[in-house]
Order: structure tokens, then sequence, then C-alpha cells
């Protein structure tokens, strides 16, 4: 839902539904529900609408920074703090395309030229 969130910037819950509609089906409720508890984790913000009695929702940090944060303690909860073994676990669900194992490589070397560097 956040992802979706981010791709439109700011949206009445109604469109963030329909947004989803494709990936996992919702009703409004489910959907006001998860955007109360992205609120409540501060990752969403909501103000008065214009017209209507509707909200707008709109993200409160970049998608990057969210995305690092939420993969960060998925690492940690479940896969003990080993970057390797959650890397592992995501291709074994989903081999990458030749394209993907391009920017993987090019992610590797830069990674391998911060080392070099002492960062």
């Amino acid at each position: 839902m956040l992802a979706r969130l981010h791709e439109l910037g700011e949206a009445e819950a109604s469109e963030i539904r329909r947004k989803m509609e494709a990936l996992r089906p919702l009703s409004h409720a489910s959907v006001m529900t998860l955007l109360g508890r992205l609120e409540a984790k501060s990752l969403v913000s909501r103000r008065k609408g214009e017209v209507g009695k509707a909200f707008l929702y709109s993200p409160t940090r970049h998608a990057q920074e969210t995305y690092q944060s939420v993969v960060g303690r998925l690492m940690e909860r479940v896969f003990a703090n080993d970057p390797v073994a959650l890397v592992s676990s995501l291709f074994g669900a989903k081999k990458p395309t030749a394209k993907q194992l391009t920017r993987l490589q090019d992610l590797i070397d830069g990674l391998d030229d911060d080392h070099e560097d002492g960062k």
C-alpha cells in the first residue's frame, strides 16, 4: 500500500484502493485500517481534502528511505542480520532477469569499490 501511495504522491483512500486492486483487492475498511496503522507509525500523514469529507494521505518520507528501513527490520527479525540470506531468499522466490543481474553486478562492484576505499 505504501508503495502505491508513493506512486500517487497524495491520494484519497478510494484512489489508493483502486490502485491496489490488481495486486490485492481490499475493502474500503481494510484500506482505512492499514492507513491508520501507517499513520500511527509516522509513515503516512493525512490532511482534510478541500471538497467533501475525505482525507488526503501522503507518505512522510522518501520511498528509498522507507524501503531501507522496512528491509532493515525484515533482515534483522527474519534473517538474523544476514544480508546474503535475505538476497538468497529473494532469488529463491523469483529468479532475476539478465538485465537485473547486470544491475546487481554493478551494485556489487560499487560496494567493492567502497570497501577498497575504506568506507
